[in-house]
């Protein structure tokens, strides 16, 4: 949590009265604190006697800050002291938050969030979910800055002169494959490749025609319109890389007659079109045929080859009696071809920006900004070689060129009054919720729902809703992506040549390849998806005896009977090392260095996104690890390089913190793969956690984080969520919130879905607060 929000709220509060810190405060801290930090003794430079009043002490807020994070992540008093209470930890605790901080746990701060643009995963989805269109932001863009480990925070989401230059220029791009200015032309009907079956086998269907075999496959597609058609139909010879004798004829047509056939043999080509005219009739009453006859057999020692289908179309009919616009056009001009009345035309331009308008800007438009774009669309379908769909393309580019829809704008009652707290309404709210668990702009229902004043009333359902829909998959892959760094696998700089002990390059990139990145990637993703869609307890993402993998993965960690390239979930042998987070490859990979493991690193990561207890930032000309592996140390293992390095006193506060988790990962390698030995000694993965957990190996340290650490894993991850959720960095005055939302989760068998549901109740979530600083307001 940073210093920023630590006065927030508190200067109207009375100042904490020095007796109730003498007779409730100051007894516990002389019995579990005073012997290291008072009297004299200032362990870890830290001590709590030097103010010259009560009064002092009890103004000093950073003093405070210190006790209050130690106490609460259970660092201090250390394992081999007495140790207090819960209700003792939990009196000092409240203490601090509402007499020093000023804190109201009934009325929690819902602090304040800069007004942040779309970051470009958001732009992309927003564009795609809109108009259907595909939008390379990662091409047009510039990587987007990120604040407390995302990409969503609103501090460092702003628009430079440069950015917004190229946001018209994407405006202009998307707008021209959005809408058809060319006006109705004559309709492409789509005919599905699985509609097709052998009436004699149910399994068999046009993506795999074998050349060896007669066959006959049958479909009955609906069809708009009377006429004639031209029917493509593009597909592909698979089997062999290699020429090969085998051969068949393709046959298509409409019931009993054959329209057109092709004798068909290898052939290396990405795609083949079969090409024909046929009359079809308005309805599903007529059957499409497609037959295969066998040629030549293929020669000993020959594959045998397969027709694979991909797409069928139906152009027409030819005669252009009826004009559409094309199917990704039809949500924009949806009442079809313009009127020829300009009356009535003015009318259609409205109603069409206006729906434009609100999905854009993600809120009802006000009138006088439609009739903007009805003048500014009308102007442009008057100039000469115009039409009306240039005049709405117009528009459109205006509208994706505004700030009301690159920013994420919230309205404010009192924006400059940081004392008035106010509810967001329900179209900022549906917004909120669709940013957060789709990275992209509210849907239809989600509009209603704001629209009739009801989101609120049906939060849950629709977060349920928006979990189940397969959109969800880019909150997983980009709020994994980022919390566990779980996009970086497949990009990380590695030197697999010596972390595997390959000479050559080419041969070390085969072994450990782009494939087996993915699968990594996927492994990570996979299990937090399941965890989630399956409502377990969030802890399983720490101790899952199972895991997500497919065969080449499952052969780099060593787990046999796993067959094929899909992902899929698999039972994890007992006596495997595997299951759970920090024995993924994707963790084990990020937080190595490019030839070598780091446990300083990885006992780093957990402390920081795992169990939300990070360790001080390092003091100036700390040396560097690689100076006590010098001379006669240069082959140790780093357990005990580590041991020489945590003798300098400036290195061993924070490393006595670190060092143990790491090194329980020391039987992972850099690249994710097991080892029992290091240079010809075992390892040791045994240690003890700086709260006196003990361990054996990396499988028991998991178990630990999962049921002895269990509330710290909540904790981080409550933290993690509500940071990646409303864009801004968790504050102290965030404590009641996050104790909140840990308590409820807890409260609910610990599921992981209770956390989303937390968050997005919250008062940082359903609330705002004004700008400005709290401290100048009388």
């Amino acid at each position: 949590m940073g210093l920023t929000g630590l006065l927030v709220g508190s200067k109207c509060l009375a100042a904490p009265q020095a007796d109730g810190y003498q007779a409730q405060i100051e007894p516990l801290l002389s019995t579990y604190c005073f012997d290291c930090h008072a009297d004299g003794a200032q362990k870890g430079d830290f001590e709590m006697d030097d103010h010259a009043t009560v009064g002092a002490l009890l103004g000093d807020r950073s003093h405070w800050l210190k006790i209050w994070h130690n106490t609460r992540a259970g660092l201090m008093p250390p394992a081999d002291k007495k140790q207090p209470s819960d209700a003792e930890r939990e009196k000092l605790l409240t203490y601090i938050e509402t007499q020093i901080f000023g804190l109201d746990p009934k009325n929690p701060d819902p602090g304040r969030v800069t007004i942040r643009r779309l970051n470009r995963e958001e732009y992309r989805n927003t564009i795609k979910d809109l108009f259907a269109v595909d939008f390379d932001t990662d091409e047009a863009f510039p990587a987007d800055d990120t604040g407390y480990g995302f990409d969503t925070i609103g501090d460092v989401l702003s628009i430079s002169p440069l950015l917004m230059e190229k946001y018209l220029e994407a405006a202009t791009d998307v707008v021209g494959k959005a809408v058809s200015v060319e006006g109705p032309k004559i309709p492409t009907l789509w005919i599905p490749v699985d509609l097709f079956k052998d009436p004699k086998s149910e399994k068999a269907g046009l993506k795999y025609v074998p050349f060896n075999k007669p066959r006959s496959l049958l479909g009955r597609p609906w069809v708009n319109h009377d006429g004639e058609y031209q029917v493509n139909v593009e597909f592909t010879i698979k089997g062999s890389m290699e020429a090969t004798s085998h051969s068949a004829t393709l046959r298509f047509g409409v019931g009993d007659k054959t329209l057109v056939e092709r004798k068909l043999g290898w052939d290396n080509s990405k795609t083949l079109t079969l090409q024909t005219k046929a009359k079809l009739v308005k309805g599903r009453s007529q059957d499409l045929r497609f037959s295969i006859e066998p040629g030549e057999a293929p020669q000993p020692g020959e594959n045998e080859l397969v027709v694979q289908v991909s797409k069928i179309t139906a152009y027409g009919p030819l005669d252009g009696s009826v004009k559409e616009y094309p199917s990704q056009f039809q949500n924009i001009f949806f009442d079809g071809p313009p009127p020829e009345d300009p009356a009535d035309r003015d009318d259609y331009r409205r109603r069409i920006l206006t729906r434009l308008a609100t999905r854009v800007f993600r809120r009802p438009v006000d009138a006088t900004t439609v009739e903007r774009l009805v003048a500014l669309a009308r102007a442009v379908d008057e100039e000469p070689g115009k039409r009306f769909e240039h005049g709405i393309a117009h528009a459109l580019t205006a509208l994706l060129a505004s700030p009301r829809f690159l920013l994420r704008a919230e309205i404010q009652s009192e924006p400059d009054n940081p004392a008035k707290v106010v509810p967001v309404d329900e179209y900022a709210l549906a917004s909120r919720l669709s940013f957060f668990l789709w990275s992209s702009t509210p849907d239809d229902e989600l509009m209603r729902l704001a629209g009739e004043g009801n989101l609120r009333k049906n939060l849950r359902a629709q977060v349920d809703r928006l979990l189940a829909d397969p959109k969800s998959g880019r909150f997983t892959e980009n709020f994994i992506g980022q919390w566990l760094e779980a996009r970086d696998v497949e990009t990380i700089n590695v030197d697999a040549r010596r972390v595997l002990g390959i000479r050559d390059l080419t041969q070390a990139l085969r072994v450990f390849n782009r494939n087996l990145r993915g699968a990594m990637r996927q492994e990570t993703e996979m299990l937090f998806s399941h965890v989630l869609k399956e409502n377990l307890p969030a802890t399983e993402l720490l101790n899952a005896r199972y895991t997500f993998l497919n065969e080449e993965l499952a052969k780099w960690y060593g787990i046999p009977d796993v067959k094929g390239k899909e992902m899929r979930l698999v039972e994890l042998p007992e006596d495997s090392p595997r299951g759970g987070l920090l024995s993924q490859g994707t963790f084990l990979i990020v937080t190595s260095n490019p030839a070598r493991t780091s446990p300083v690193k990885r006992g780093l990561f957990v402390l920081e996104n795992l169990l939300a207890t990070p360790p001080p930032p390092a003091p100036p000309n700390v040396p560097p690890l690689e100076e006590s592996q010098k001379g006669k140390n240069k082959d140790l293992p780093l357990r005990e390089i580590l041991a020489i390095h945590r003798e300098k006193p400036l290195c061993a506060s924070c490393h006595e913190r670190m060092d143990p988790i790491g090194l329980a990962l020391e039987n992972f390698d850099a690249l994710g793969v097991w080892h029992d030995d290091y240079r010809g000694r075992k390892i040791e993965a045994s240690g003890r956690l700086i709260t006196g957990e003990t361990f054996a190996d990396a499988r028991e340290l998991a178990e630990i984080l999962a049921s002895k650490r269990f509330h710290d894993f909540h904790r981080a991850l409550a933290e993690k969520l509500l940071t990646y959720a409303v864009g801004r960095g968790v504050e102290i005055f965030d404590a009641p919130t996050i104790d909140g939302i840990v308590g409820r989760m807890e409260g609910h068998g610990s599921a992981l879905r209770e956390v989303i549901y937390g968050v997005i109740e919250s008062a940082p979530f359903q609330k705002r607060r004004g700008d400005g600083n709290p401290l100048a307001q009388p």
